[in-house]
């Protein structure tokens, strides 16, 4: 799945701008600086595949990328948080966020990214409601592991599993990874193949 090309396909601002749905499509969501971008460019072993930058709220379209021959589509939402956003862009990008969510028929997943040193804000909380809501099933994944020495990066795992428990649409599975020394990514890649393959459900 991710030997081969990954490559961007296009930006969508509105519904109308949504491509035909593809065998599988997936949604990476988190904070602004939760290092989205880092991550999908880790996934896809490609540098510059999405740009990152140390400005928040730079990903203001839903950023549609293709990889395993165009059968996999991986979705950029908007990051969230927008700290040094506008209030009217702020409320344009929800909306749009929102109506994706809850009208694309062909989305499997959203990969929730959380900052591993932080855990799961209230930030977040906000968001795994609006999944919640929404009957999108979605999985967490910690981001920066790396930053964090071993015991508290089992411990921040730990209690991230026990923070989403009872959350209907989650999946009990969370995630551990670095973009920076590739740690996790192999187990995460093999969860979105098995995704393709019609093997994992919707709860895992």
């Amino acid at each position: 799945m991710f030997t081969g090309p990954v490559r961007f396909l296009k930006g969508v601002a509105a519904l109308d701008g949504l491509p035909d749905p593809f065998p599988l499509e997936i949604a990476l969501a988190g904070r602004s600086n939760v290092g989205k971008s880092s991550l999908l460019n880790a996934l896809g072993n490609r540098r510059g595949l999405a740009r990152t930058s140390n400005t928040p709220g730079r990903t203001r379209e839903l950023n549609f990328y293709l990889a395993g021959e165009d059968r996999l589509a991986i979705v950029d939402l908007p990051g969230y948080g927008y700290a040094k956003a506008a209030k009217s862009l702020v409320g344009a990008w929800q909306s749009l966020i929102r109506s994706y969510l809850r009208g694309r028929a062909s989305l499997r997943r959203v990969f929730v990214l959380i900052d591993a040193r932080h855990g799961v804000t209230k930030t977040d909380e906000a968001m795994l409601d609006l999944l919640d809501e929404a009957a999108v099933n979605y999985q967490l994944v910690l981001t920066k592991a790396d930053k964090l020495k071993f015991p508290g990066r089992e411990r921040v795992r730990l209690e991230t599993v026990a923070r989403i428990a009872k959350r209907p649409a989650a999946h009990p599975d969370v995630h551990l990874t670095s973009s920076v020394t590739g740690a996790g990514l192999d187990a995460l890649r093999a969860e979105i193949v098995e995704l393709l393959d019609g093997k994992a459900s919707a709860t895992g």
